[in-house]
């Protein structure tokens, strides 16, 4: 019997940038130039087994429209990137998005059909705003705000 022992892979420690976002936060939103709150929801992050990757989960009313989601959020050494699939009620198929973290500005890009958007905000706080990416369908890719408040039970 050998006596190598096994060693079992460790999580990429970027992974701990992300550790401001867990728990559960309450949004409000409107759209960007109007003070109507018309986007409200919660999210909750946490760490799946391992702690290799973390999962938002999140139902959001968006004008009306409940858009109910669940997002796996893991590090790409090879691209030294966050990336994520969010799996909606919205698609058939997943939407992958691009985390950037530096310090505590947070910023996620999706660029997949016609979603072509960038949220820039605060990684400790969950504000910010979404807004489309230069040549995006403004229709598909409404430009928004939220504000969040942690709300841990």
């Amino acid at each position: 019997m050998s006596s190598d022992i096994m060693q079992a892979p460790q999580p990429d420690p970027r992974l701990n940038d992300l550790e401001p976002l867990i728990g559960t936060w309450r949004l409000v939103g409107h759209l960007t130039g109007s003070d109507e709150e018309n986007i409200t929801g919660r999210t909750t992050f946490s760490w799946l087994p391992g702690g290799f990757f973390m999962q938002q989960v999140a139902e959001i009313n968006f004008l009306g429209t409940v858009i109910r989601s669940h997002e796996i959020i893991g590090y790409d050494q090879a691209r030294d990137a966050f990336t994520s699939s969010v799996y909606s009620n919205l698609s058939p198929e997943p939407w992958p998005y691009t985390w950037d973290v530096a310090g505590d500005e947070l910023r996620i890009l999706v660029s997949s059909g016609p979603l072509d958007a960038t949220f820039t905000g605060s990684l400790s706080r969950f504000t910010g705003e979404w807004k489309p990416n230069p040549g995006a369908d403004p229709q598909a890719n409404v430009a928004y705000a939220i504000r969040s408040e942690r709300i841990d039970d």
